[in-house]
């Protein structure tokens, strides 16, 4: 809106016409029909059209290969049937909700270099820790897909959705700046050394996704009127990104 209060030319209800509008896929490989109505008047629309799907490990799909194969192929039917400007992507893993697990890091870096490689297909990948903000496992975890995703050729990171993305107010700018600063380092590394420093990183907090943190909302862990974070959560920034750096990244 202009401050006239007028719509303007690049925008329609509130959207600029270079906004991603949303579509989801459903598990495994399915579509329903309102959403085939939604990606009708998208197209009829022009709109810049986002497919999404997260393919469960663990689930119908079965294991690490099987649910690779699967996101291949969602991110293929993306394009194919939703005529998608680009796809996100975001394995899951059954028993943990969460997209930071050593298998499914796997699947999705698999799935990414595989369609880096033989595509031109853009991609995303979504980010579900099972820790909540201003903690450390939190941090790592995110780190830990930050660098999944850029060394198999992710165009695209979407997060940072904490404490599984089900509870209120647990989302913060700092998960999504752990992300980014990872994914800066990570660039242009080799896959054998990022492979080394992952195993570590996984390992760090993988025996405690059962009992993660919860973390603190974000009104605990921000000066809401600043919008800035508070020195402790700056504290354990700091110090996850230490340990980062212990582990051979570059910040």
């Amino acid at each position: 809106m202009t401050a006239q209060g007028n719509i303007s030319a690049d925008t329609i209800g509130g959207m600029k016409t270079s906004d991603s509008h949303e579509v989801s896929q459903l598990n495994e490989l399915k579509i329903d029909l309102d959403a085939i109505a939604v990606i009708a008047h998208y197209n009829a629309n022009s709109d810049i059209i986002m497919d999404e799907q997260m393919p469960i490990f663990g689930g119908y799909a079965g294991g690490i290969e099987e649910t690779a194969i699967v996101d291949v192929a969602t991110h293929i039917n993306a394009f194919v049937m939703s005529n998608a400007s680009w796809h996100l992507d975001g394995p899951v893993h059954i028993r943990w909700g969460s997209t930071n697990t050593r298998e499914t890091l796997a699947i999705a870096g698999w799935t990414a270099a595989a369609t880096s490689q033989n595509t031109d297909m853009i991609k995303g990948n979504q980010y579900y820790p099972c820790a909540g903000p201003a903690t450390e496992m939190c941090l790592l975890e995110t780190a830990a897909q930050s660098i999944t995703d850029t060394a198999s050729g992710r165009e695209i990171l979407s997060g940072v959705a904490a404490a599984k993305g089900v509870a209120e107010n647990k989302t913060t700018g700092m998960e999504a700046r752990m992300m980014g600063e990872t994914a800066r380092a990570a660039a242009g590394m080799e896959i054998s050394e990022v492979n080394k420093i992952l195993d570590q990183l996984v390992g760090m907090y993988e025996k405690n996704y059962d009992k993660a943190p919860a973390g603190k909302t974000f009104q605990e862990c921000y000066d809401t009127k600043t919008v800035t974070p508070t020195d402790e959560y700056v504290k354990v920034y700091d110090g996850a990104k230490k340990k980062l750096e212990e582990l051979g990244l570059v910040y």
